[in-house]
């Protein structure tokens, strides 16, 4: 949304907002300002304008206002804002913010979708060169996007390698079996 950063540059630099990016996303974006009635109040004027100008609607439900720090008046600020008051750690972009860094619950979504297309596969049949060709195509790839910002932690690399080879050797897991090749060659 370029005519919304615009807005936002010329508001900043003419001194009426402080402290403040904003990334050039058309779905989501991120605003910072300080945490007082006349900031919010300046970035609600903004937000209607932007919505006069561009014929576009800010869903202010979908929105959400995060305080940093201690903000002992954030409710008051969201409500004239119009938006609900949310907290650390959150979802942005797919990506929690604000969470443990080595944190092992963070990863708890991304094996929840290597499980759910497990899941869906184990139906069909496929040969031992079909299988492999799905987790080096396309399971492998899904915490991808978590790795550019988190490392993952070793009982999480553990558990899928555990979903991987059930899923390569036939079985949903639960059971044991002969292995006919060590999986670290």
């Amino acid at each position: 949304m370029e005519a919304l950063s615009k807005m936002l540059q010329a508001t900043v630099s003419g001194g009426f907002l402080s402290g403040f990016q904003v990334g050039n996303s058309s779905d989501d974006t991120l605003l910072f300002c300080e945490a007082n009635r006349s900031q919010v109040q300046t970035l609600r004027a903004l937000l209607l304008c932007f919505e006069a100008v561009s014929g576009l609607k800010v869903n202010l439900d979908k929105s959400e206002l995060v305080p940093v720090g201690v903000v002992p008046n954030i409710r008051n600020l969201a409500s004239l804002l119009g938006c609900r008051v949310s907290s650390f750690p959150m979802k942005y972009l797919g990506l929690p913010l604000g969470a443990t860094f080595k944190s092992r619950a963070i990863w708890d979504g991304v094996v929840e979708k290597i499980e759910k297309r497990l899941a869906g596969w184990k139906r069909v049949y496929l040969s031992k060169g079909g299988r492999l060709t799905l987790i080096k195509s396309t399971l492998t790839n899904l915490p991808t996007y978590f790795l550019s910002l988190f490392p993952m932690p070793a009982g999480v690399v553990n558990r899928i390698e555990k979903l991987f080879k059930a899923f390569l050797w036939g079985g949903l897991g639960e059971e044991k079996k002969v292995h006919l090749v060590n999986w670290k060659t």
